[in-house]
């Protein structure tokens, strides 16, 4: 399990992170979101002990990561930042990748590279910025860690590359159980991978609870635009969208005493967390 605790964390002026208490663990899909500055690649460069928090500490199955080579060898972290040499083969990356992770399966990555159509051959910096982030996704994949983190994973990809990575996240979770962790801002591209939900506003945890329990908390009502209106007047309405003449509309509470015109559908995550972090 991973854990921070009462972990505090200040660049300057700005506190980044105030004493903020979290965990991951027991094998989940966990979607770590928050809006733009909300402190998330900062909480992920903390467990990866790439920062040094200013107060608290971050451990990993008990263990402080920090100058930690046994705590650090059970987490591969994909983060924004480019910390490969431009001029390193995306091979020679792979099996350099094996130094830090022993079970890193150079076998498994050739079949990735060869699915995404990465040539591995090619120097790091004569990568467009998809298949950077491409040879990043690879290599965190192929590590065979317990904890994989992902910041901004697909950035640059086109839409069969972004479908291409989830499938291959989904089937490397179900043969090799793990512990994820992906910060997205594409939350309806993830939102039926996630098992639970970590969201961060302003430094400081809002929500942490699994997926499921949220979906709970509301549910979404379509049909015709007046009849949408007229059955939502006096709800605690999060958000609408509206097409010609019909409307979705997002309601927080229990779905009872819809009428039959109108469709019931699981409430949308993306529209819960617009309206969390507004709030």
């Amino acid at each position: 399990m991973i854990e921070a605790k009462n972990i505090t964390k200040n660049f300057r002026q700005v506190s980044a992170l105030k004493r903020l208490n979290v965990s991951f663990g027991g094998n989940r899909i966990y979607g770590l979101l928050g809006r733009n500055g909300a402190g998330k690649s900062t909480l992920l460069n903390l467990i990866a002990n790439r920062l040094i928090p200013s107060e608290g500490f971050v451990y990993v199955d008990g263990m402080p990561v920090m100058e930690n080579d046994t705590a650090l060898g059970r987490i591969s972290y994909m983060s924004e930042d480019t910390l490969y040499e431009p001029s390193v083969r995306v091979r020679r990356m792979f099996e350099w990748s094996k130094l830090f992770h022993p079970e890193f399966d150079l076998a498994y990555s050739d079949t990735l590279a060869e699915k995404f159509g990465l040539d591995p051959r090619k120097k790091f910096g004569q990568l467009s910025t998809g298949y950077r982030s491409i040879a990043k996704l690879i290599a965190t994949l192929a590590s065979g860690a317990e904890y994989l983190l992902f910041d901004e994973p697909v950035l640059g990809l086109d839409a069969n590359h972004r479908q291409l990575f989830y499938q291959e996240l989904l089937m490397r979770y179900a043969e090799k159980p793990c512990t994820v962790i992906l910060s997205t801002h594409l939350i309806e591209e993830v939102s039926a991978l996630i098992e639970h939900v970590v969201i961060i506003k302003d430094g400081s945890i809002l929500l942490d609870r699994p997926a499921e329990e949220i979906r709970s908390m509301g549910f979404t009502v379509s049909g015709r635009k007046e009849d949408v209106l007229a059955w939502c007047t006096g709800k605690n309405i999060l958000g609408s969208q509206e097409l010609g003449g019909l409307m979705l509309a997002h309601i927080l509470g229990e779905p009872g005493g819809i009428p039959e015109p109108l469709t019931v559908t699981p409430l949308d995550l993306q529209q819960l967390f617009i309206h969390l972090t507004n709030a």
